[in-house]
């Protein structure tokens, strides 16, 4: 089985940043270990984000365990060539025992501990992280293959640029985070932009006179535990904030986008031929994400007034744009539209993990990371504690919980091992 031994005490099934700081906190901790990627460190970041992509967050919440950055632009934004530097960095910086090119095909139990079956052949486990993340294979709406051959689709994971795009009009679907940029990124090239949008929020880049991330890093918001929150684990169901680090940082404003010719239209529901249906949703849409903009505002400004803060003041956020007479109806070729990019995000493939971790909608169970199978763990998911779980800041805490968990389960196994000899 090349270098790979037969048994492992841990192994660590992804190669990405939650992955490698597993592997960080397992090392510092003495617990042998090894890490199984199917294709290279920091794979999605390579291959699933588009050329101009960079981080929304600061450079300063890239916090890997015993790695933060240290560049000179701690508050500007990691462009995606950049972040994986700085995985990749931190993989050779930890020593991390990885083995690229390895898929896990099967996960099963097998006594108190685990079987993976691999591409390499069978390996044996006391335990199992699973870092794998939860967006495995793109989605798009059901009617796609009913629209014309003549349109053509892509994935967000698959957009790169605007030049990759036949000439014409696009369609963008979804208004999340990589929704919003992506429709920026076309719209930034001169490319006739339209934007189906759905129900995500959106944040204030700047407000007074600081990153928002800033204030609410120091309002704790990053740290508030899933169950401290007013939705407990429906979070994990929510979408993320749409703004952008592109060019230093801004806003991301759509009435501003339609002001600009960008044509907005509500959510999309059904699509046939060259014809799509939208729904009667825009106002609200736009309505709702922008109270969500003025209330982190509010929360900023009751912070500021509690703790005697001098910072300049900052207006609230008035529309500069509402829609009226908003077409539900669209004629793809009539219009010009070319290309369809679904930003319709993922769903998640467990199916190669034979163990009884799922709740009835397929999300693992856990606490913490430790999920209702002895032995068996997962990290990276957004939510999986916090708000910062998903991101750089939180996989630290995350992956140092799991590791203290694995260390006191090894210990155990010793014991019992050395009562039954």
């Amino acid at each position: 089985m090349s270098d790979l031994h037969s048994h492992y005490p841990v192994v660590v099934i992804g190669g990405g940043q939650a992955g490698l700081a597993m592997s960080a906190q397992l090392k510092a901790r003495g617990i042998e270990h090894v890490v199984l990627e199917k294709n290279t460190i920091a794979h999605s970041w390579k291959t699933q984000r588009w050329d101009a992509f960079c981080l929304v967050t600061p450079n300063w919440q890239c916090q890997l365990p015993g790695f933060p950055y240290t560049g000179s632009d701690p508050h500007g934004f990691m462009l995606r060539d950049e972040i994986v530097s700085y995985i990749e960095d931190f993989a050779k910086h930890i020593g991390a025992p990885i083995r690229e090119g390895v898929t896990v095909t099967r996960l099963r139990q097998s006594g108190r501990g685990f079987v993976l079956e691999t591409t390499l052949g069978e390996i044996a486990a006391d335990s199992v992280v699973l870092a794998v993340s939860g967006y495995h294979i793109p989605k798009v709406l059901p009617f796609a293959d009913r629209l014309d051959a003549s349109i053509t689709q892509i994935h967000s994971s698959a957009y790169r640029n605007p030049d990759q795009l036949p000439p014409g009009e696009i369609l963008v679907v979804g208004s999340g985070q990589s929704g919003c940029q992506i429709a920026e990124d076309l719209h930034l090239a001169g490319r006739k932009v339209h934007l189906a949008v759905g129900s995500a929020p959106r944040c204030p880049r700047f407000y007074r006179g600081r990153d928002a991330v800033d204030w609410l890093d120091d309002l704790g918001q990053y740290d508030l535990p899933v169950d401290k929150h007013s939705l407990k684990e429906g979070v994990r169901k929510n979408a993320n904030h749409y703004l952008t680090g592109r060019d230093g940082g801004r806003d991301i404003d759509l009435r501003k986008f339609a002001l600009e010719g960008m044509k907005l239209y509500g959510r999309l529901k059904d699509g046939r031929g060259t014809s799509l249906q939208f729904g009667d949703d825009l106002q609200v849409n736009l309505d709702s994400a922008d109270r969500v903009y003025n209330g982190i505002c509010r929360l900023i400004d009751d912070h500021i007034a509690k703790n005697r803060i001098a910072a300049p003041l900052t207006p609230h956020y008035e529309p500069v744009w509402s829609p009226s007479a908003v077409p539900r109806e669209l004629d793809l070729v009539a219009s010009g539209v070319t290309s369809i990019i679904w930003t319709t995000g993922f769903r998640s493939d467990w199916s190669w993990i034979d163990l009884p971790m799922f709740d009835g909608t397929g999300y693992p169970t856990h606490r913490r990371g430790i999920t209702s199978v002895d032995g068996a763990y997962v990290v990276g998911l957004p939510w999986l504690y916090t708000w910062g779980s998903g991101r750089f800041v939180g996989i630290g805490r995350d992956t140092g919980f799991v590791a203290e968990h694995i260390n006191e389960r090894s210990s155990a196994l010793r014991v019992e091992t050395r009562e039954v000899a």
